[in-house]
């Protein structure tokens, strides 16, 4: 466990460099931006990303948009979990308000440091980032009406933990509102010893009743799962081949198992 998370924080430190540097983040172990796009791109739409800095933009690590999905109202304090370069915290920040907060919670150092700098070129104030795991929640019991969070609780080697702790910190009747990637049937081993394809945003990921389960057992009513795109073999081919994975002899075998998926929950208002 303390080796996968070693390794998601190495990656995507050098993810936050590379757009610092001036270049772009991608979700897997493709080597170029194109390769990842049936994963990463288009998830915002035009006029969302004409109010966000370049850099925000480009550390994008999504598979979705949940802030656009979360049903988000004024005056509400949010929390997204592995906030990253901190494009749904400012977007989540813009829907709430001045009345509203965001919070973004990552734990990586150069992740952090561009989200702050992307808040201040955003001037949006209503923004807190803190460091910390998402198994472990710096925040006290009851305080946020909505968590988002976009393709990073798939990452997560104790995803009990981080729905335990999702609950914890919302409030009696918050929303669980995030965006990730569900798998449907059986996957092949191959696939899920493969620590690239883990932190590539596939091989970390819950089957759907798996989800379900995990998300009751926490506490959670209201549970729905909703597909937003679903991917074919040909999508995995730039991550199966940066794995070592042979395409012709795996493919089949995922083609159309996974998906990006709108996972949404409630807290239930009384225990």
């Amino acid at each position: 466990m303390d080796d996968i998370k070693a390794i998601v924080k190495d990656k995507y430190g050098k993810a936050a460099l590379r757009v610092t540097g001036g270049g772009s983040s991608c979700c897997g172990s493709a080597p170029s931006r194109g390769e990842c796009d049936p994963i990463t791109s288009n998830l915002y739409s035009g006029t969302e990303t004409a109010e966000l800095p370049a850099e925000a933009v480009a550390a994008s690590l999504g598979c979705g948009n949940p802030t656009a999905l979360a049903a988000l109202r004024p005056g509400e304090t949010v929390l997204d979990l592995g906030s990253g370069g901190g494009i749904d915290v400012i977007l989540s920040a813009k829907r709430v308000g001045p009345t509203g907060k965001a919070y973004g919670l990552d734990m990586t150092d150069e992740m952090l440091a561009l989200a702050r700098e992307n808040q201040r070129k955003a001037g949006v104030p209503n923004v807190e980032f803190l460091k910390g795991e998402i198994e472990a929640i710096p925040l006290p019991d009851a305080c946020v009406d909505v968590i988002v969070s976009n393709c990073v609780i798939n990452l997560s080697a104790d995803k009990d933990r981080v729905l335990a702790e999702a609950f914890r910190v919302l409030k009696p009747g918050g929303r669980f509102a995030v965006s990730d990637i569900v798998v449907r049937g059986e996957v092949p081993p191959a696939i899920r010893r493969s620590v690239e394809l883990w932190i590539g945003c596939v091989a970390g990921a819950l089957e759907e009743q798996e989800y379900r389960d995990k998300l009751a057992k926490a506490g959670f009513e209201a549970i729905d799962v909703e597909p937003t795109r679903v991917y074919r073999a040909e999508d995995a081919r730039g991550f199966l081949v940066g794995a070592g994975l042979d395409p012709a002899a795996i493919a089949p075998a995922v083609d159309g198992k996974f998906m990006s998926a709108f996972v949404r929950a409630r807290r239930p208002v009384r225990a």
